[in-house]
């Protein structure tokens, strides 16, 4: 199809209209050139298809269809294999629906454990959330059907979405909050990327060229178009100037009109809109020459898939021996979620599943009783739930408690006030470990929560929202039947207080300000040296592991070099299992504030017990660079940095140190309110120092030898050297008895900036 040549053939009213929806969820035909429309839908862990009828939040029924696991859950796997299945599947089911691009993965960082959205996104670290979406979308791209990575970006809370505006600095931006999206473009080209509702430093993201255009095309090479989240466009004109392609919904044509009318005004170039409607147009049809309807599309398979890959996911938190359980005891479910399980959120991604399998389903032949204990949609428990539940758990050998959010809790469009449980769920798991000391909890959330009980119980698995058979699965682990090998893809701090973002999150009005920079999630607690619930990257297994021998290919590299990293890891337990082994790089002094370490790789090993393998990583440049804002660029420190390898970033078992030159300068330009220290800690301006430095010591009584003892315990040596630290080059004409005339500093500083 010669694109360019069908565009040249539309009228300036049809090349506006291509650029808006036709609906909810169809682009625009131009049926007089036989240019057909093609659908979108809301994935993006499952396939949520709704008719014209549709609309965008899902109060209109979607298809019937298979929920796998959230991202919450996914991105507890660490398992980049696993993401690439579960994006073929849902690339099958595309075709066979005829859907063009599913709107997924949602790679935002969990700035917050209350951003409502959590259930949707991966991960508090870029790198893990980079990586997974990565793979999902070669997945699912590999079915001949596109993705649309959200939400481009620093969209990070539900609270004022639609108007407020994410305020933070360039590195903030770069390492934390596009780094995902960036990885996932450079690895994956996703072939659409959808544009957030938010603000970025005062413009909105729709309308944001230096995001849509400068970075997102000019410095990473997406190919693809770039369409609106759904009512996100505030200027329609400003959007296509900047970049954005697509306005979806349909805006009924006022959109349309108002681009035609900036045309013919001269505000905006017609070789602009050409170039969006050549961009959707590419997309569109590279899934229509590629379309097969005739897919086959097996629910009953997916089903099972779905149970494996939450098995995968889960992470267990705690086992005090109880775990796993015998087949042969009695053992009582307790809470509502054992029948009825929560197992994924509210919002655009809500599927409508067409089974769904319950712990209390899966038990079957199990010696396993049943206890309510609470309401989840009326958020109460009453006495006499408690007390069945507690004559439940007395007369079982093990009990457990089913808890976690109901739906009301977290949900597209409004953020969590709280992190806690529901206050019955809470009291129901207190009564049950009082009468039963072998309980343990099974919790259903999109996003870490308080346990105020987790010293009373001898078990905590964390499910996550794990999709339609997220019971299958939980059973599955809980006897055994699968061996436990998820880790938690974000920090469970003991309370909301102590999370980096809890004095700014939410903002005062539309501003909200991220005070914290770089240092989200566990780069914060493990700086801190701060006591959290469960640290990020923890995970337990009915098996051990232990990693060891690490070995760098290099002592010394430069930042342009490649270096790889080997480790050991051994199954040193019982049964078979899965480690995962993760990387952590740390700059050991740097002149910018780092974090001690950030996760720079990592691997899913399955080992027989006693089984040793190595796992090999490879770093490059930027595993060690920061974002450096004067050269607007990524920037190696010359030192010595740290390669460290263990099962979560408080669990490191080996580690060694690699020394890296760098071969960028960046740039010093010294002026006359410069201070010392700046300059005595550059070489290259300290060797133009030097000379003269010895003649200004002794102008502020370090080391000249003749002071009285009185002058010497007054101002000693060590204090008049720090004092000259502090003091701008200025400060040389004010103190310096006129030894040094303006010209002769001037010639100095011409000097040191020579």
């Amino acid at each position: 199809m010669d694109i360019k040549a069908l565009v040249s053939q539309m009228t300036l009213e049809e090349k506006a209209g291509l650029c808006s929806g036709l609906d909810s969820w169809h682009t625009k035909p131009v049926e007089r050139l036989g240019v057909p429309s093609v659908m979108v839908s809301d994935g993006p862990h499952g396939l949520r298809k709704q008719d014209q009828k549709g609309d965008h939040l899902g109060i209109n029924d979607s298809i019937k269809a298979v929920c796998m696991p959230a991202a919450c859950a996914t991105a507890a796997s660490f398992d980049r294999e696993l993401l690439g299945k579960l994006g073929e599947r849902i690339g099958a089911s595309c075709q066979h629906e005829e859907v063009a691009v599913v709107l997924g993965p949602a790679v935002n960082i969990k700035r917050s454990p209350l951003c409502g959205r959590n259930f949707e996104y991966f991960s508090e670290d870029p790198y893990l959330a980079g990586e997974l979406s990565a793979a999902y979308i070669n997945g699912v791209q590999s079915k001949d059907v596109g993705t649309s990575i959200k939400h481009f970006a620093a969209n990070n809370q539900e609270h004022r979405r639609m108007s407020s505006s994410s305020n933070a600095d360039e590195r903030t931006l770069r390492e934390i909050y596009l780094a995902p999206f960036e990885t996932a473009v450079k690895k994956a080209q996703p072939w659409t990327v959808m544009c957030s509702y938010n603000r970025i430093n005062g413009t909105y993201a729709s309308e944001n060229p230096w995001l849509l255009t400068e970075v997102l095309r000019g410095e990473w090479g997406f190919e693809g178009y770039v369409m609106s989240d759904w009512g996100a466009v505030s200027d329609r004109v400003a959007g296509v100037a900047a970049g954005l392609d697509l306005e979806m919904p349909s805006s009924g044509g006022v959109n349309d009109k108002k681009i035609v009318e900036a045309v013919r005004a001269g505000k905006l170039d017609e070789a602009v809109v050409d170039r969006a409607c050549e961009r959707i147009l590419a997309i569109n049809y590279r899934y229509l020459e590629n379309a097969k309807p005739e897919t086959p599309w097996d629910q009953e398979a997916d089903h099972e898939l779905s149970a494996q890959m939450a098995a995968e996911c889960m992470v267990l938190l705690k086992n005090d021996g109880v775990l796993p359980l015998s087949k042969s005891d009695d053992i009582a479910f307790i809470g509502e979620f054992a029948e009825k399980p929560r197992f994924q959120g509210g919002g655009s991604s809500h599927i409508n599943s067409f089974k769904t399998t319950s712990a209390l389903d899966a038990a079957g032949e199990l010696r396993v009783t049943y206890a309510r204990g609470y309401d989840a949609a009326g958020d109460c428990a009453t006495d006499e739930m408690i007390a069945e539940a507690v004559a439940a758990a007395k007369a079982a050998k093990a009990a457990v408690v089913f808890a976690g959010l109901p739906d009301s809790y977290e949900s597209e469009g409004y953020d969590r006030t709280h992190m806690a449980l529901p206050a019955c769920q809470n009291r129901l798991i207190e009564a049950v470990a009082a009468a039963n000391p072998n309980t343990v909890v099974v919790l259903h959330n999109g996003s870490p929560v308080e346990m105020p009980w987790l010293d009373q119980v001898k078990g905590v698995l964390e499910a996550y929202l794990g999709g339609q058979a997220a019971g299958l699965a939980a059973v599955r682990l809980l006897f055994g039947d699968a061996n436990p090998c998820g880790h938690l893809p974000e920090t469970f701090p003991k309370k909301l207080a102590d999370n980096p973002s809890y004095l700014f999150y939410g903002g005062e009005g539309d501003e909200v300000d991220y005070r914290e920079g770089v240092f989200v999630g566990y780069r914060y607690y493990d700086k801190k040296e701060m006591d959290v619930l469960f640290p990020f990257g923890y995970g337990l297994s009915y098996t051990t592991f232990a990693c060891s021998n690490l070995r760098l290919s290099a002592e010394k590299i430069t930042d342009r070099d490649t270096l790889t990293v080997t480790v050991t890891v051994k199954n040193t337990g019982s049964r078979a299992g899965k480690a995962v082994v993760q990387l952590y790089v740390g700059d050991k002094k740097s002149t910018v504030k780092r974090p001690v370490r950030e996760l720079k790789g990592f691997e899913k090993v399955a080992l027989a017990p006693g089984e040793s393998r190595d796992v090999t990583f490879t770093l490059d440049k930027r595993a060690f660079a920061y974002w450096n804002a004067a050269l607007h660029d990524w920037h190696v420190e010359s030192g010595e940095f740290t390669v460290e390898a263990g099962q979560s970033s408080r669990d490191i078992e080996a580690s060694a140190t690699v020394t890296v030159e760098s071969t960028v300068q960046p740039p010093h330009r010294y002026t006359l309110d410069s201070i010392f220290m700046d300059i005595m800690d550059d070489p290259r301006a300290m060797a133009a120092l030097q000379p003269v430095l010895e003649g200004i010591n002794s102008m502020f009584g370090a080391g000249g030898g003749g002071e009285s003892e009185v002058a010497k315990a007054a101002i000693s040596e060590e204090m008049a050297l720090a004092m000259l630290r502090y003091m701008p080059l200025r400060a040389v004409i004010s103190f310096g008895g006129g030894a040094v005339s303006p010209e002769q500093l001037e010639g100095l500083l011409r000097l040191i900036n020579g």
